[in-house]
């Protein structure tokens, strides 16, 4: 979960789908609640931890710390340097999630097709949504952190991705990567992120597990449109159609995509900065090598299914 919720576009949610955890995910969050935290006031220790599922929270959260941290910056190196191969891997990975979960709505019903469509057509919309442009404020990174934690526990709707479009993104990552070296401020902003993710964690997971209670089969079937919908945010061919540069001519030089269309691999091409100005030059598509990525991320996912139903 942790290494998907460091890409935009990949959700933490889908992992926790697909590997049998994501109900208990939502009921232990649920749990955390005054009349729990009592008891460790109380000094009721075994009891607190009993009724929080702490040994299951300690190990989930432990994994996705140690996994976003360690993969904070391999994965921006990905971004910037190979997003073709990276995109086509997340690619595999999101289609194979979506087939796996969409296979529970038996027998399928009209009611269920609609549902997937709606999930589908909100996903695909927030995928087309510009960025905006980079904030430091902490109340800010506070609400952003609040809506991306909220989205990072729905499958096919990346958290990452909608700090990107709050423009925190770029703050909360760059912090993250420089933990050892500007410990204090670094604390300082991810920690207003992840205090406000925590709050909204706490009052979205309510509704969740209200709707996974009442209408299961029907939540399953919005969040398989869901995972559809992200789709086209990691298409792995894409063509910048809008965009800006932040700091022109110095060497913090950096380009903000704005706005995007995805294009068939034919029509391909890499972009770089040159002076201030992008400009496309002809490029492999790395069609068979993009193929072969898609395929072990779809295979990956079947092997996580896997583990999943054998330890739980």
């Amino acid at each position: 979960m942790g290494g998907a919720d460091v890409v935009p576009g990949v959700s933490g949610g889908t992992i926790a789908l697909i590997t049998g955890i994501y109900e208990e995910l939502i009921q232990t969050i649920n749990q955390v609640n005054f009349s729990t935290i009592r008891l460790l006031f109380k000094g009721e220790f075994n009891s607190f931890w009993k009724a929080l599922n702490g040994n299951f929270l300690l190990v989930l959260i432990a994994g996705i710390v140690i996994s976003f941290v360690s993969l904070a910056k391999v994965m921006t190196f990905l971004l910037e340097n190979h997003p073709l191969l990276l995109w086509s891997f997340f690619f595999g990975l999101i289609l194979a999630s979506a087939w796996l979960i969409g296979k529970e709505l038996k027998p399928f019903k009209l009611n269920y097709a609609l549902a997937i469509i709606a999930g589908a057509f909100v996903s695909y919309w927030i995928t087309t949504i510009s960025p905006s442009s980079s904030s430091d404020n902490l109340i800010y990174l506070f609400f952003s952190g609040m809506l991306a934690f909220c989205a990072m526990i729905l499958p096919g709707i990346s958290g990452s991705f909608i700090l990107l479009l709050l423009g925190a993104y770029s703050t909360v990552i760059g912090a993250v990567g420089n933990l050892t070296s500007n410990f204090k401020e670094s604390v300082i902003i991810v920690g207003s992120a992840v205090l406000g993710g925590i709050t909204g964690l706490l009052i979205f997971s309510r509704l969740l597990k209200w709707l996974f209670e009442k209408y299961r089969r029907m939540t399953i079937a919005l969040m398989t449109g869901f995972l559809l919908g992200s789709l086209n945010k990691i298409w792995p061919w894409q063509k910048i159609t809008n965009h800006m540069v932040k700091h022109e001519g110095t060497p913090d030089e950096e380009l903000v995509i704005i706005n995007f269309k995805n294009v068939l691999p034919s029509s391909y091409e890499k972009f770089e900065l040159i002076d201030g100005k992008l400009v496309y030059l002809s490029a492999d598509p790395q069609l068979g090598l993009a193929i072969a990525l898609c395929l072990a991320g779809f295979l990956t996912i079947f092997l996580l299914e896997r583990l999943g139903r054998k330890f739980s």
